[in-house]
This record gives C-alpha cells, sequence and structure tokens, in this order.
C-alpha cells in the first residue's frame, strides 16, 4: 500500500517532469479539426510542413467526409512546427484542391472553402 507521503512525492514527481518537457505539451499543437466547407465529398486528407515537397500518407484515414461534415485530424509532425500545406482529394472526380501555409497552431478548427469553377481555396481558422 503507498503511503500518503509517497503518492504525494510520484505526484510532484509527474508534474515537475510535464513542465519539464514542453515538447509533450506542444507536439499536438498541430493536431486540428477539418470541417469540410468545399461543397463536394473529401476521401482524402493530406498534410506536410509548409517547406516540404512530400505529402506522405492520407492522414484522414477510412471513410469519407461528406460537405458540411467535421472530422479531428491527428497526423505525425513530430516537431514544434506550426504552418503546414493541406491538400485533399475529392470523391467525385479524383482532383484535388491545396491549402499553402496553414498556422495550424493557432487554431483549433480549420473550415477548409474551396471554389472549383475558380480553382481558388480558402482556409479559415476558428
Amino acid at each position: 500500500m503507498l503511503s500518503v507521503r509517497k503518492i504525494f512525492s510520484l505526484s510532484v514527481f509527474f508534474m515537475a517532469l510535464s513542465v519539464a518537457s514542453p515538447s509533450v505539451s506542444i507536439a499536438s499543437d498541430a493536431d486540428f479539426v477539418l470541417k469540410n466547407r468545399t461543397g463536394y465529398q473529401i476521401d482524402e486528407v493530406y498534410v506536410s510542413k509548409h517547406s516540404s515537397k512530400n505529402w506522405g500518407p492520407d492522414v484522414m484515414g477510412t471513410g469519407a467526409l461528406g460537405d458540411g461534415e467535421n472530422v479531428k485530424i491527428v497526423f505525425p509532425h513530430g516537431s514544434e512546427a506550426c504552418h503546414f500545406d493541406i491538400k485533399v482529394k475529392y470523391h467525385d472526380d479524383g482532383s484535388m484542391a491545396e491549402w499553402g501555409d496553414v498556422n495550424l497552431c493557432d487554431f483549433d478548427s480549420i473550415s477548409l472553402y474551396w471554389d472549383a469553377n475558380k480553382q481558388v481555396t480558402r482556409a479559415v481558422g476558428e
């Protein structure tokens, strides 16, 4: 059985550990809720650091995101980077759209808008 003193000591240790490791709290800062306001169903979502030319795997996983729907995006960003590019693939015709230099650390959710006729994208943080 743990004494009150040991429980208190363990609590202080874990609190100190969390303060001493700010990267633990920063690591999830770029995860976000994606709000699909494009007018189309999204089948795939890719996120890369703004300075990168590689997209990596689909971070949305299985399923699709209908227009007006939201999904939590958790992706391996591995550093304190905040500026990312987002690319989506649409269900209807397999076309893609990109949003560049989106600051994912300043917002909990991002609404994506796309004007297919003009090929204009807009990301709004909330």
